[in-house]
């Protein structure tokens, strides 16, 4: 397969720092600063935005050395195997995350957002505002999936 290489626009910093503490993420509050190469005004335009969607790497934990068989989510064995593709977790081919944020302040090279599931010092590989128009109108999911994730984004 062809490979690329992608450099980080930015970093993330917040009072959270536990690769292992996955849950209650909903009132964290992260500051992303991005390189000073995109000047101050690289953010401009995006404090008309409610959200934005944060592409960031798992850089903490290492990726999987065979992703062929699939596994139960997040490690329980309650709940069903499933492929790699089929969760979000950061033990992932490429180990790329991306979470839909509100969008508190923006100033200058900084953003702060609530509600960004990344550890301090993540890598941020992209920035997207959230458009209505690229949201599906329609998800469904499994109810173990629904279940499971109702303590995710809690503050």
């Amino acid at each position: 397969m062809p490979s690329f290489e992608i450099t980080s626009i930015g970093t993330v910093r917040n009072d959270r720092t536990d690769v292992q503490h996955t849950d209650n993420w909903g009132a964290v509050r992260s500051t992303i600063t991005l390189d000073e190469r995109f000047g101050e005004a690289c953010l401009q335009g995006l404090e008309g935005f409610s959200h934005v969607e944060v592409l960031f790497v798992f850089d903490q934990l290492a990726e999987l050395d065979d992703y062929r068989e699939p596994r139960p989510y997040r490690g329980r064995s309650d709940l069903p195997p499933v492929g790699v593709f089929a969760g979000r977790g950061p033990r992932r081919p490429n180990r790329i995350g991306v979470t839909c944020c509100a969008i508190e302040s923006v100033q200058g090279r900084e953003l702060t957002v609530v509600g960004l599931d990344a550890v301090s010092g993540t890598p941020v590989i992209d920035l997207k505002p959230t458009m209505t128009e690229f949201r599906p109108p329609d998800v469904h999911q499994p109810e173990w999936v629904s279940s499971l994730m109702s303590e995710y984004f809690q503050p």
